[in-house]
């Protein structure tokens, strides 16, 4: 059974090598791939664990054998002690022969131990570890081939990729000389030619330039006092009767169930802006890629009521006096003494489209519902159609729902005083609900809205206390 065994192994891997001699010098000539180079070597790994398992049967039989050889030496030497040789009564030495040195070398046998032919494993493990280097060579060989093919391919590639990144900023840069500034690949939209960093840069810079120029206008203008007569209470308190009446009766009553309320704890309300007595919320809103913010400011102010801040919110015969983002507007239809129909051109602000909106305006005093109500005055504008101001292709139509809530609250004076501006305190509620019409970078829009209404409120609150100063009290 091991001798067979034996012969086995020995044909395998003599089929094995000369297989190689064979494959290995045509396979190179042929350009056999590399899969096929592995192959042989799962084949050469296969018999080479065979070699292995032999040889280290045939180095545990020899340690075994030596082992053996040992005690056997041990007993021998004791044995030979016991048959130590006696003397003749002649005088020579009687020897034992007892076949001791037979038995110290009978296991030595040239022909190996369990029937292994140890040249003969050795020789064709010799020839089994030749084959595997020669073929790792070959793949090696395959490899580095292969290595300098596809280095060349992306070379290559790298090249070609090269001349399309020049072609294309060659490109770009012919589109921005042909562009003249503020072209339409500069405009705002998804495929705007400026990143939403430029974007944000150009918008500030316009809005700066555009405060310098107010502030040079105001400084070198005197304002005239304007004597434009101021309809009683009575005309704001009722209901108008035109075509938008509903309408209007339902923006009103929104606003006052809606806007008055506290949104201080509301976690959906982010306080963007705190300054003194003004506070500016926004709620993040987004449809399909448009900003829609609501936005909700608180203010209070000395010296003024909410009739007169009303007042000259509405009145468009002041408008251009705080208006500072107008570029032009008209009444486009006046339905009554208290609602108007009004379209405002608003400048542009590079690289943002030019935006214009069309609104019905109305103005109200909301009727107190017990004595302890303080007075309560309304502005509410909200986008309408007309026919008279139908949207152009010149610039984007935007939508808005404002209103402007100011509440007169009042401290009594000291004795039998009359009351006096510094015994009263207007507080604002304005909240802002704008759709830009178009699409512009959120960050850019809400950076916007966080630096011009504040600026806004204090910019028109303190007009109104510049007008009404020293002039009776319009309650």
């Amino acid at each position: 059974m091991l001798l067979l065994r034996r012969h086995g192994s020995m044909l395998s891997l003599t089929s094995a090598t000369s297989g190689y001699s064979a494959t290995s010098t045509s396979s190179f000539k042929k350009g056999h791939s590399l899969r096929e180079k592995l192959a042989e070597m799962e084949t050469f790994r296969d018999i080479l664990c065979r070699q292995v398992d032999t040889l280290q049967k045939y180095f545990d039989s020899c340690a075994d054998a030596v082992s053996k050889d040992e005690l056997q030496r041990d007993k021998i030497v004791e044995d030979d002690e016991d048959d130590f040789p006696s003397t003749r009564t002649d005088g020579e030495f009687l020897h034992n022969n007892n076949g001791s040195k037979e038995k110290l070398f009978q296991s030595l046998s040239p022909k190996g131990i369990n029937g292994i032919d140890f040249k003969g494993e050795a020789i064709t493990f010799k020839a089994t570890t030749a084959g595997i280097l020669a073929t790792l060579s070959h793949c090696i060989d395959l490899m580095v081939k292969r290595e300098d093919s596809w280095q060349k391919r992306l070379d290559k590639e790298m090249e070609k990729r090269r001349r399309i990144e020049e072609n294309y900023k060659s490109a770009l840069s012919e589109l921005k000389k042909k562009s003249h500034f503020g072209g339409p690949d500069y405009e705002e939209g998804p495929n705007s030619l400026i990143n939403e960093d430029e974007f944000f840069d150009a918008v500030e810079a316009a809005l700066d330039r555009q405060d310098k120029i107010e502030e040079q206008t105001h400084t070198e203008k005197t304002r005239t006092q304007r004597s434009s007569p101021v309809p009683s209470g009575d005309i704001y308190s009722t209901i108008s009767s035109h075509r938008f009446s509903e309408k209007v009766e339902e923006m009103v009553q929104n606003h006052m169930t809606y806007s008055l309320q506290d949104v201080g704890g509301d976690a959906n309300w982010q306080l963007v802006v705190e300054e003194g007595e003004m506070k500016v919320y926004r709620r993040e809103v987004e449809e399909n890629g448009i900003v829609l913010d609501p936005l909700k400011a608180t203010h209070s102010v000395r010296g003024v009521t909410g009739h007169e801040v009303c007042h000259y919110f509405w009145d468009t015969t002041y408008r251009n006096d705080w208006e500072t983002t107008i570029e032009n507007f008209n009444v486009v239809e006046t339905l009554s003494e208290n609602a108007a129909i009004v379209y405002q051109l608003h400048k542009r602000v590079w690289p943002a489209s030019q935006r214009d909106v069309l609104y019905l305006s109305s103005m109200r005093k909301i009727l107190a519902s017990n004595e302890n109500d303080p007075d309560t005055w309304l502005v509410c504008n909200f986008s309408v159609d007309h026919d008279d101001a139908q949207p152009t292709n010149k610039c984007v139509r935007a939508k808005i729902n404002i209103a402007m809530i100011c509440q007169t609250l009042v401290s009594p004076p000291e004795g039998n005083k009359e009351i006096s501006r510094d015994n009263i305190l207007c507080k604002i509620t304005y909240v802002a609900n704008v759709n830009p019409g178009g699409w512009a970078p959120a960050s850019v829009l809400r950076a916007v809205a966080k630096r011009e209404y504040p600026k806004f409120l204090k910019r028109f609150t303190s007009y109104v206390q510049e007008k009404t100063a020293g002039k009776p009290i319009l309650f």
